[in-house]
């Protein structure tokens, strides 16, 4: 495993605004559309939390200005705090996407730093849909509770519905988070990743959003670099062998950018999107 100590001294010709950092695997929900296929028996992963440190700064130097903390479940890595405070010493906005399952009170005064917005997923306003989205018995609770109090406490919060089942209550579920106060919405479909593939089916770049590579890069639990955390099965290096900013500079990035589809002329993502996950791509059809 290779260590960095120096910053990069030159900017990626990739325009890379936002970086996803997929801290770990494990996750309290088992959710039926994981593109991660998370789950309590999931590990951390080989990243150390060193590594994620260097993955951070080297961020900073290239002028990233928007580190994602992701999983999993982000909040289970014992040291995710010290990861999101590290990037705001660095002056970069984080954004902690979790599912709000579980909240320790210490957390709150990180959650409403004013540099940091908290995301996470809902799917319904059927307490029984939700719970059998995610797996967990109790989660549309917990998760509900827990967006009420961000939204009291001042927190900056989004939220992204996948419509995941049939008759899904997509449009209900954007309601009820409109009335506890969470204007930052979006939805999209569930994309064809993770437990979401059929059997036999393999993952295509087909199924991106078109925003993959275009703004927006993610970095694996393993160190590997894809050009979101959906593109996953697509990566082009690891920052464990090569420096953040080489892998952007690269063949192998540049060939995948060429790849990905372009995003659908009519797509209509509201103004603070651009991002290719599930809560950050709005699908704009008649259906939403």
């Amino acid at each position: 495993m290779t260590m960095f100590v120096e910053l990069p001294t030159r900017e990626p010709v990739s325009g890379i605004r936002s970086l996803e950092l997929e801290i770990t695997g494990k996750c309290q929900l088992a959710c039926s559309h994981c593109l991660s296929e998370s789950s309590p028996q999931a590990d951390q992963g080989s990243m150390t939390f060193a590594d994620w440190r260097a993955v951070i700064c080297d961020a900073a130097a290239l002028g990233i200005r928007t580190i994602q903390i992701i999983g999993g479940e982000p909040t289970v890595h014992p040291r995710w705090r010290d990861l999101t405070e590290h990037a705001l010493s660095l002056g970069r906005h984080v954004e902690v996407y979790s599912n709000l399952y579980k909240v320790r009170e210490e957390w709150w005064e990180l959650f409403t730093h004013p540099a940091v917005t908290l995301a996470t997923s809902y799917y319904s306003d059927d307490p029984a849909e939700h719970d059998r989205i995610t797996g967990r018995s109790g989660s549309y609770v917990r998760t509900r509770c827990n967006i009420r109090d961000a939204v009291t406490r001042g927190a900056t919060v989004r939220a992204g519905i996948v419509d995941v089942l049939p008759g899904q209550r997509v449009a209900e579920a954007r309601a009820e988070l409109r009335s506890m106060g969470v204007s930052r919405i979006t939805v999209d479909r569930a994309r064809a990743v993770g437990r979401s593939l059929l059997p036999g089916q393999a993952p295509t770049l087909e199924e991106m959003c078109g925003r993959c590579t275009r703004g927006r890069a993610a970095v694996l639990p393993n160190g590997d670099l894809a050009g979101c955390v959906l593109s996953r099965d697509f990566p082009v290096g690891n920052v464990l062998e090569r420096r953040l900013a080489d892998l952007l500079d690269g063949e192998a990035w540049a060939d995948l950018a060429a790849r990905i589809p372009l995003p659908a002329r009519n797509a209509c993502p509201p103004d603070d999107s651009g991002d290719c996950d599930p809560a950050s791509t709005i699908a704009c059809g008649p259906k939403y």
